[in-house]
């Protein structure tokens, strides 16, 4: 993102929970600030020191510690990496509930205190739902073991609950236990080219009444992203013939190949019978799905390869998403800036970037904090999936009332009276 450089003097690699809980307790009684930090891939700060913090480093508990193959649930160390996590469930035919672009060095501590999103969110859903149980070392030293496997556990408060998401402001989390489903047998990709945004939306109605339970990615993006791409990315290459104003990439995962060929038929004849389709693709390899998928996934690595770039990272109801593209390009028309639009249609999660030739601070005055009001008028979220971090922070109230902030300030000094659980993030400044 360019816009934070970390500053300190210390950083830890501890390789044990105990080790974690030793640096908590001398921490807590010196009152020394912490941020905890996994692959520090994050979009918004939220793992950069902003003063002169302690930089707690997970990366060195890396272990999956154990897999039940029967009901797919399996435990790991916070600092074990995603794809590495993907790459073990594959041998007993599980996945992770979770697929991000970062997955070579993002790690599952991260995931979880962020609650990641991904691209296939629209599938398994969110962490929320999927972590079943969690370590965590508050800022006292305290270790509270809610690391359960059970499907079921109706007694009480949900305490992980409050660590999800949390960023780091609450707790340091060491150990979690996943439930992960089967590794689909059928995996089909499908990539669309459509006139208008309306066409976008009416094509996905389409493929939630034809593909249905298959789906596991509906994703959009605008020919200002695809074009980005082929201009930036090695290898990128165009599939269809002539180029159009929107594309959607669908992926489907079963477990029947010919029942999900015939849902697929359906789709495309539906989309044929409303003359919604100008063009479209379906992959007939392993190697050509990752080829439409590179078409999607790239486009924030050739946005920064085109200029500085804003991101925004929001939700709004789907019918609106390409609206507030089109508003944020109508307030910059005299501004030397790129607006791009993308994201996951199938939850509402608007990708809104603006790429300069520079960092330019009448462009950020011109979006902020106009872009959080317009969120605000569709009554959507200024942080789909990236957080708060430092970046967000002073904006919350765009997103949750007073007395939502009020509680979520009453939560932090409770788990963290001394205010050394990363500080200066996720909370408004006082």
């Amino acid at each position: 993102m360019k816009k934070w450089q970390g500053k300190c003097s210390v950083v830890l690699r501890p390789a044990s929970t105990k080790e974690v809980s030793q640096i908590m307790k001398h921490c807590y009684a010196r009152n020394l600030a912490v941020v905890p930090q996994g692959g520090n891939t994050g979009l918004v700060g939220g793992s950069i020191p902003v003063y002169d913090e302690i930089v707690i480093s997970l990366g060195r508990m890396n272990a999956v510690e154990s897999l039940d193959p029967v009901q797919g649930i399996v435990t790991v160390q916070a600092g074990c990496i995603l794809e590495q996590l993907t790459s073990y469930l594959d041998a007993y035919d599980l996945t992770a509930p979770l697929d991000l672009g970062a997955k070579g060095s993002c790690m599952i501590g991260g995931n979880i205190a962020t609650n990641a999103g991904g691209l296939r969110y629209v599938r398994y859903g969110s962490l929320r739902g999927t972590v079943l149980g969690l370590e965590v070392v508050l800022a006292d030293g305290t270790v509270l073991d809610s690391l359960t496997s059970l499907r079921k556990d109706n007694t009480g408060y949900d305490l992980k609950q409050l660590f999800i998401g949390s960023e780091g402001t609450l707790g340091v989390i060491t150990r979690a236990s996943i439930l992960c489903p089967r590794k689909p047998t059928s995996v089909q990709v499908l990539f669309l080219a459509l006139r208008t945004y309306d066409e976008v939306l009416r094509a996905m109605k389409l493929a939630r009444t034809h593909l249905q339970e298959i789906i596991s990615a509906i994703e959009f993006q605008d020919i200002e992203s695809l074009n980005l791409v082929l201009k930036h990315i090695p290898g990128a290459r165009d599939p269809l013939p002539e180029r159009s104003a929107f594309y959607m990439l669908i992926e489907t995962s079963g477990s029947n190949a010919s029942h999900d060929a015939e849902k697929i038929s359906e789709f495309l004849a539906a989309l044929e019978k409303e003359d919604l389709l100008v063009n479209g693709t379906l992959a007939e390899s392993e190697k050509q799905s990752q080829e439409l998928w590179k078409l999607r996934e790239a486009i924030s690595e050739s946005l920064s390869k085109e200029g500085y770039v804003y991101k925004y990272d929001v939700s709004l109801p789907v019918a609106q998403m390409y609206n507030l593209v089109e508003k944020t390009r109508m307030r910059l028309q005299n501004a030397t800036a790129h607006v791009v639009g993308y994201g996951h249609l199938g939850d509402g999660n608007l990708h809104l970037n603006i790429v300069c030739p520079k960092a330019d601070n009448d462009v950020l005055s011109l979006l902020e904090p106009w872009l959080f009001e317009q969120l605000k008028s569709y009554r959507g979220s200024i942080s789909a999936e990236h957080g708060l971090g430092q970046a967000k922070n002073s904006f919350i109230y765009y997103s949750k009332s007073p007395e939502s902030v009020r509680l979520m300030q009453q939560l932090k000094h409770f788990f963290d009276p001394k205010g050394i659980l990363n500080p200066y993030k996720v909370l408004p400044p006082n």
